[in-house]
């Protein structure tokens, strides 16, 4: 039986599969295996590219066909330069992602947007957005900010982040998120006690922050726990592109799916 792809547009692109990140933590070939099952999926539309570290190339599976990968600089900017050169066989490098230390990545970053002409995410400390933007929207560089980890203190607080998010709106410029996003709405793990941001609160927040500009409405978005308010109010901007937000990496395709279907803002369509 066919299907049609149903993402609506809000959501397209949304999630970059990151599962061999942790706490996924899942073996190369099977990340493989499993990425190329969503992307022939119904929910295809939804999902970016697999995340590689560098390092961790060679463990892909040779004669598989063409793999779309976001190149991680787990080893530092100019290997992760050098896979976009020259790609091992089989792997198309569709976007690199980098923490930078100082001006010699960007540097190198920038160089790399110009001859390849994909997106290049810096990753900077969230607290510090203002003060590394000028020179990484100068070469073309798009900011990334963790909102995740194995510890708490790797969890911004929703004003620190609807600062950053704020800066980027006032620049211009759009902006990536790595960790932690695994449902729609804020939240609390139970078994960690960390409180996590949700993806739907980023995407209001983003909205908020390409209309008004302003730090308090902007982390008003990010502090809605209510699924059920965050979903109503995204019904509202599904059928436009999202602004600002490029997007997410997620160890897990599943639990942000399920809470799209459960709350009815993505179906299948047979």
């Amino acid at each position: 039986m066919s299907h049609r792809f149903a993402i609506p547009a809000l959501f397209t692109g949304l999630i970059d599969d990151a599962a061999v990140f942790p706490p996924g933590n899942a073996a190369v070939p099977d990340a493989v295996a499993a990425h190329r099952v969503h992307r022939s999926a119904w929910y295809a539309d939804l999902v970016g590219p697999l995340l590689l570290p560098v390092g961790r190339l060679s463990q892909v599976p040779a004669g598989e066909g063409p793999l779309r990968v976001g190149v991680i600089a787990d080893t530092g900017v100019p290997a992760a330069v050098a896979v976009l050169d020259a790609p091992p066989p089989g792997l198309r490098p569709v976007q690199l992602e980098a923490r930078v230390s100082g001006g010699a990545d960007v540097e190198r970053l920038a160089d790399a947007v110009k001859r390849h002409g994909i997106p290049v995410f810096a990753e900077i400390p969230v607290d510090a957005a203002g003060d590394w933007l000028p020179e990484l929207t100068g070469g073309g560089l798009v900011p990334k900010f963790r909102t995740g980890g194995l510890t708490a203190d790797l969890f911004p607080s929703p004003r620190r982040l609807a600062e950053a998010i704020t800066v980027c709106a006032r620049a211009g410029t759009g902006f990536k998120l790595t960790a932690g996003l695994h449902h729609l709405a804020r939240h609390t793990d139970p078994a960690t006690g960390f409180t996590h941001h949700g993806f739907g609160n980023v995407l209001l927040a983003a909205d908020q922050a390409h209309r008004s500009e302003s730090v308090d409405s902007v982390t008003e978005c990010l502090e809605i726990r209510d699924s059920t308010v965050v979903a109503a109010r995204l019904r509202e901007l599904l059928t436009a592109a999202r602004p600002l937000w490029a997007g997410f990496g997620s160890c897990s395709i599943a639990e942000p799916l399920d809470d799209l279907t459960g709350l009815s803002l993505v179906h299948e369509e047979k």
